[in-house]
């Protein structure tokens, strides 16, 4: 077992188990238990939810009763937005996947468990469990959908996992212009802007600095340069054939 295995308690609507299916694959996740679904398994709707995370859904294993479903696991985290007022240990999303990815690494098995929609899990069922999960939400509205409680953990494994990096960058697609090309553009901006008296003679040499620091501090790359120049030259040759 090398990931979390998520485990719904007594799902009930199709949407939602497609949705957590989805929510798993996002961030890395596939192994699914599923407690006793309401009105079986499958169910028609599930699929169309997880928007191809249909992988997830076909691997899912169906258990009876939550002590099965967690019967090989050695660590197992109960998530509740509710104190149940028993004397377990209590992590919010980050702390927890911190201590499953240490255990997984060990080389145990560990699950996390989600209880209904509208009820979430019994005390019996949390009783299983070796700490709580819960999320810092606004205590005033605190229920969370199915999903988006999976989706949440599901993130913080794989942000733990990854180190949090991304799967693109913001790298220049070009190198960043070299000086000479700067320059060079420096000198054509300003003087086309001097065939169209923009300076005031006594401003001039303050103002054609300013610009060229606002060009400095975008960190222009050999085609923005190219771009740039290409642009002006557009608008100066369309304004000298305007006045032949």
């Amino acid at each position: 077992m090398l990931h979390p295995i998520i485990i719904l308690v007594e799902p009930q609507l199709a949407e939602n188990i497609g949705m957590v299916a989805r929510a798993m694959a996002n961030f890395g996740l596939s192994d699914l238990r599923l407690v006793s679904p309401r009105n079986g398994w499958p169910k028609k709707g599930a699929h169309s939810a997880a928007s191809g995370a249909t992988h997830v859904l076909e691997g899912a294993k169906l258990y009876d009763t939550a002590r099965e479903a967690i019967a090989d696991l050695n660590y197992v985290f109960a998530t509740t937005a509710r104190e149940r007022g028993q004397m377990k240990r209590v992590f919010g999303p980050e702390p927890a996947m911190a201590e499953a990815h240490a255990r997984i690494a060990s080389g145990q098995g560990v699950g996390i468990l989600f209880g209904r929609e509208r009820t979430g899990l019994e005390n019996d069922e949390i009783s299983l469990a070796d700490a709580i999960v819960t999320f810092p939400v606004d205590p005033k509205f605190s229920s969370l959908n199915l999903a988006q409680a999976v989706l949440l953990m599901s993130y913080e494994w794989q942000r733990r996992a990854t180190g949090g990096a991304l799967p693109f960058g913001s790298e220049q697609s070009t190198p960043p212009a070299p000086r000479e090309m700067l320059v060079s553009f420096f000198d054509y901006i300003e003087s086309e802007l001097d065939a169209v008296n923009f300076y005031p003679e006594d401003k001039k040499p303050i103002m054609a600095r300013n610009m060229r620091d606002i060009f400095h501090r975008l960190q222009l790359s050999e085609q923005d340069v190219r771009t740039l120049r290409g642009a002006i030259r557009a608008i100066a040759e369309g304004r000298r054939l305007r006045n032949r």
